[in-house]
């Protein structure tokens, strides 16, 4: 699909000299003399090469297709993901590289989206946040206040993060899964 360089926002997928690049920042640069231009910065989504390219904002890109596929995630094996396909039942294994940093949150049941190009998956698009139980946290100090101070816990899946000095091991919380931050305390 043939769209104006200047629409191309981060997450897009351009399609660009035959290879298929994420766009991961995008920056309109206005020179004093001449025309304004996009540069759009990316990376392809098979090799892992960046991309650095200028554009003029009214030049058109080829921006790809993407298929989206409702999956629930089943397990993990090492480095490798199982989701079936609520409509066909078919199972896919995506490996931890395609899924990115956000793997950790995965939980047996959950719902994402997979998108793929050509039945080739290229990223897994999870909830933004998700409840988890605090397995560790340090003690609380006394003469701390809760406005400016926040302490280290553990989380149910390994991953460290910062919470409120109130909040204790066996608390279940919400984290959001792009930041991987502490929101709030999980409504129980």
């Amino acid at each position: 699909m043939k769209v104006n360089a200047n629409q191309m926002r981060a997450g897009h997928v351009l399609e660009h000299n035959g290879k298929l690049y994420v766009i991961q920042k995008t920056q309109i640069v206005q020179p004093g003399k001449g025309g304004a231009f996009i540069v759009l910065e990316g990376k392809d989504i098979r090799t892992g090469n960046r991309l650095s390219e200028r554009f003029r904002t009214q030049e058109t890109v080829e921006r790809a297709r993407l298929d989206q596929h409702e999956m629930t995630f089943l397990f993990s094996e090492g480095d490798a993901f199982t989701f079936m396909d609520k409509e066909s039942f078919e199972q896919v294994t995506i490996l931890r590289e395609v899924i990115g940093d956000q793997a950790v949150f995965l939980q047996d049941g959950m719902e994402v989206t997979v998108e793929s190009h050509e039945g080739a998956p290229l990223g897994v698009e999870i909830p933004g946040k998700v409840t988890l139980l605090i397995t560790e946290a340090d003690p609380v100090v006394k003469g701390q206040t809760a406005s400016s101070s926040y302490k280290p816990a553990k989380l149910e899946n390994g991953v460290s993060i910062l919470v409120p000095p109130h909040i204790e091991a066996g608390t279940r919380v919400v984290v959001d899964t792009q930041s991987g931050e502490y929101v709030e305390r999980a409504k129980d």
